[in-house]
């Protein structure tokens, strides 16, 4: 019970830095993507259920207060926490490589699905500007967002891991 009260206040607070704080020091309109972060973390700590329950939360978030479609970004944040789960048998927690190079692919696939189902099918078929000053520059910021932000949810994941063995 702890775990779902931490991990979605976790979820709360990286949506209200989202909105606000990394709104107001945003580069070039560029805002790095914290609850896509904390999706693909969670997904290659604890694996796809808890990936997909993660994001699915965060989506769903983004859904109601910005999203048009309502389950659109639900799906696509489901969608990347399970993918990121895969990875949970490879995933150790002194590396800092895999979560870098997960949660740059992670926003890679996230701005090509946006790319794809809210631009591309409307007609607007711009993807080399699309990629190269929108996508290429959220991905930069968002993993160098994680470089600082990955520490923090590693600590929260292994303080939860701890206090879980010594309940049971």
């Amino acid at each position: 019970m702890l775990r779902k009260l931490v991990v979605f206040l976790m979820i709360i607070v990286g949506y209200l830095l989202q909105t606000t704080l990394f709104k107001a020091i945003s580069l070039a309109g560029i805002v790095p993507n914290l609850l896509l972060i904390i999706t693909s973390s969670f997904g290659f700590m604890r694996g796809r259920n808890e990936g997909m329950v993660i994001g699915f939360t965060a989506g769903l978030l983004v859904d109601v207060f910005f999203g048009s479609i309502l389950g659109f970004y639900a799906f696509v944040y489901m969608f990347i926490g399970f993918l990121n789960g895969f990875f949970r048998r490879i995933f150790y927690p002194e590396d800092i490589k895999l979560p870098m190079i997960l949660i740059g692919t992670s926003e890679l696939l996230y701005c090509f699905i946006c790319y794809t189902f809210l631009f591309l099918l409307r007609g607007k078929m711009h993807l080399g500007y699309y990629f190269v000053h929108i996508m290429l520059p959220d991905i930069v910021y968002t993993v160098l967002v994680t470089l600082i932000v990955y520490k923090g949810i590693l600590f929260v994941n292994e303080w939860l891991e701890e206090y879980e063995k010594r309940r049971a």
